[in-house]
């Protein structure tokens, strides 16, 4: 919801290439956690699914860079985005790594 609040900010010319893109990617890292938690049946899909919403923070950073050398987004902000984003992913490798701890258990 931060990135939604602050790329309210951004120029109109950004509208549709550098606000949507970073605002899609942001929200793609819930949605996929989201539908990583579903599929905890299923190893393979649950690893899949963590590895989307990594890979989503991941183009989140990107784009937060991108929006400080354009001067749209100040260096603290900048540098406490990527470290909750830093932060998101540490947590997702932990689920990677201990997986069978988050699988639901087929009876």
């Amino acid at each position: 919801m931060k990135i939604f609040h602050l790329t309210k900010q951004f120029p109109p010319e950004e509208k549709y290439s550098m606000v949507d893109q970073i605002r899609r990617c942001s929200r793609s890292v819930c949605a996929n956690l989201a539908e990583a938690w579903r599929k905890r049946r299923y190893k393979a899909a649950f690893i899949a699914k963590l590895s989307d919403s990594e890979s989503e923070a991941c183009e989140t950073q990107v784009w937060v860079e991108f929006a400080r050398r354009c001067e749209y987004l100040n260096d603290e902000t900048c540098d406490e985005l990527d470290a909750a984003y830093e932060q998101i992913m540490a947590q997702i490798v932990k689920m990677v790594i201990d997986v069978d701890k988050w699988l639901i258990k087929q009876r």
